[in-house]
């Protein structure tokens, strides 16, 4: 027995999560999503696993280039996370113009300043599950922004992660 997509739709947006860019470069294109669908797999080697609709313009951009980088966002990123959501209609490489400030790390691929973290991956394995492809990546290299609070998403809006930090450093 198996629920339909709307119960099913309705009963994760209960599920707070970071909100993330995943971002990759094939040749000279620039391609992200907006993602929650993220998680740790391995210390040993660094490890992490993206889900991306298979419908998403930057789901067959990752395979072909073999790498991706999972930006975790923080409040001052909301914008973007829109942009890269395809709420604003701009699709590609122009979803990167006129908002943050990018650079690279190792393998290439687009790394937003200012982000709480960003792991920087090669892609290691990836498995067809649904309407999704579940990358998993090896974490290849890091950049840290201790300061900065991430940006969540639950019950369909985005929150601020600065009370759940605060509350961290207190205990």
């Amino acid at each position: 027995m198996s629920i339909d997509a709307a119960a099913f739709k309705k009963g994760m947006r209960h599920l707070a999560a970071s909100v993330t860019l995943i971002t990759t470069r094939l040749k000279d294109q620039r391609g992200g999503l907006t993602a929650t669908a993220v998680c740790s797999v391995s210390a040993e080697p660094p490890q992490i696993l993206v889900c991306v609709n298979k419908t998403a313009s930057a789901h067959d951009p990752i395979g072909e280039a073999g790498f991706f980088c999972v930006n975790i966002l923080c409040p001052d990123h909301r914008k973007l996370a829109e942009r890269f959501a395809g709420m604003d209609g701009i699709e590609g490489d122009d979803r990167f113009n006129d908002l943050g400030e990018w650079t690279t790390l190792t393998t290439g691929a687009p790394v937003l300043k200012g982000c709480p973290v960003s792991f920087d991956c090669k892609l290691v394995t990836e498995l067809s599950a649904g309407t999704h492809t579940i990358y998993i990546g090896e974490i290849v290299d890091v950049a840290l922004h201790d300061t900065a609070s991430p940006l969540l998403y639950a019950d369909g809006t985005f929150v601020h992660g600065a009370a759940l930090k605060k509350a961290a450093q207190a205990a």
